[in-house]
């Protein structure tokens, strides 16, 4: 599928295939509907809400911390907070987010933004041979892996969930 240029899924693109994963780059789909949320962007693709890589940004102790979130689970901020050794974690707003990513809520990628961000990965993300994230904008996702997550932010693998504290999920 071809892409509309777009300055920050071309951006994406690029930091793709910089990072040696030029078939993510390729597998950049421009939808014809944003998908703000997991459920959208799991529905607009066709795969699980749980293969959907949620780029949340959250203000720890004042620092930006991108969590990528599996779509089916919540972001405990408590959890966050334990594993990142801050006091507090709270909510972004949506001025913190772009300047920290150049991105807008909602199509933010897990990379390309102006200086490297501290990132978890959650680890429920695994459980799929293919997770989609977005591209930088928000009718745009790319496919990756992951693993390839992980590298490509330099993130930690965490279970950042407030499900994963239930053993029946």
């Amino acid at each position: 599928m071809s892409t509309p240029e777009h300055r920050g899924v071309t951006a994406i693109a690029d930091a793709l295939r910089a990072a040696g994963l030029p078939e993510a780059a390729a597998g950049i789909r421009f939808l014809d509907d944003d998908v703000r949320t997991a459920a959208a962007a799991a529905e607009a693709i066709g795969v699980p809400v749980g293969a959907i890589a949620n780029s949340l940004v959250f203000v720890a102790d004042g620092s930006p911390l991108l969590v990528l979130t599996s779509g089916d689970h919540r972001a405990d901020t408590t959890k966050l907070a334990a594993l990142v050794g801050v006091t507090e974690v709270g909510k972004a707003t949506p001025a913190f987010v772009r300047e920290h990513t150049g991105q807008a809520i909602g199509g933010v990628a897990p990379i390309g933004h102006p200086a490297p961000l501290r990132t978890l990965v959650d680890s429920h993300l695994e459980r799929y041979p293919v997770v989609w994230a977005a591209a930088g904008h928000p009718k745009s996702v790319f496919p990756t892996t992951y693993a390839d997550l992980v590298t490509l932010t330099g993130g930690t693998a965490a279970r950042v969930g407030v499900e994963e504290d239930d053993p029946s999920s």
